[in-house]
């Protein structure tokens, strides 16, 4: 009875992951789809190309075209240099800022209420700092130009970065930075050298959410900017029209956006599973 009720909770086990995977890659599938029908198409319940319907490469001569071709390959380098950027300072700072909460302890504020303060930055909605960001950047002359949304991006990932470096530094055992200190290493000597380099799969984890959350931010883009510098999502958002939205239009940009993160996921996946596993047991 014991063999059964195990084999039987397998079994569900299975159908349920297998009914999640279908339903979880289903709107990927629809997308792809989407992107190669022609506009009369895209309403269609067609899924079979060349047996249900014949594809078109519309949707990307349109994407890609020398209309609208330009605006893309600008909305691409955009997100890419934003994203990378910002998540890269992002990474500095947090790493800094969580090793000295890990490693030191503060006698006026206690290293928890710091923390908490810190993380207490991004809990509340980022539309309540989205008009003191436009009118600091008005008063700067910065709307409309990559630094405005790499601060902003900034602001609303460093958080994330402090509360998530602390418990990679916090799971590092203290007595191989006091060998090193002991061999002569100063401390910022130490931090370089000895624990940069073994939280290495926690800041990889890091910088691949950081990378994410900026690649798929809207509000601080939409509010900042206005022409030169639209990422992907502004993009996207664009497709909508007085005719409605264009799904097939939708669907090309989709696919080209979500392409260089699941890329950097993929060529990272190593060290992304270790970071994100790291601390998970404790002694």
């Amino acid at each position: 009875m014991k063999r059964k009720s195990i084999s039987g909770f397998f079994v569900f086990a299975w159908i349920f992951l297998a009914l999640f995977t279908l339903w979880t890659l289903f709107p990927f599938f629809w997308g792809a789809i989407t992107a190669i029908k022609s506009p009369g198409e895209q309403y269609s319940t067609a899924f079979l190309p060349y047996l249900q319907f014949k594809p078109s490469s519309y949707a990307w001569q349109v994407v890609l075209g020398q209309a609208e071709g330009e605006r893309t390959k600008q909305g691409l380098r955009n997100s890419i240099l934003v994203s990378s950027v910002s998540s890269l300072l992002v990474l500095f700072m947090g790493a800094l800022g969580g090793y000295s909460l890990a490693r030191f302890r503060f006698s006026r504020w206690k290293n928890r209420d710091i923390a908490v303060w810190i993380l207490s930055n991004r809990m509340f909605p980022p539309i309540a700092v989205a008009i003191p960001f436009f009118l600091i950047m008005r008063t700067l002359r910065l709307l409309d130009t990559l630094p405005a949304i790499i601060m902003a991006h900034i602001v609303y990932n460093l958080p994330l970065a402090v509360w998530l470096m602390i418990d990679f530094f916090r799971e590092l055992p203290e007595e191989v930075e006091e060998a090193a200190l002991i061999d002569g290493c100063s401390t910022v000597q130490a931090f370089w050298r000895i624990s940069l380099p073994l939280a290495l799969p926690g800041i990889v984890a890091v910088y691949i959410l950081c990378f994410v959350f900026s690649w798929n931010e809207f509000l601080f883009v939409v509010t900042l900017s206005y022409r030169k510098t639209m990422t992907m999502p502004v993009i996207i958002a664009g497709a909508l029209t007085v005719r409605g939205l264009d799904f097939w239009k939708v669907s090309a940009l989709s696919l080209l956006a979500i392409t260089p993160p699941v890329i950097l996921a993929a060529l990272t996946s190593r060290y992304l599973i270790r970071g994100l596993t790291l601390g998970a047991v404790k002694e």
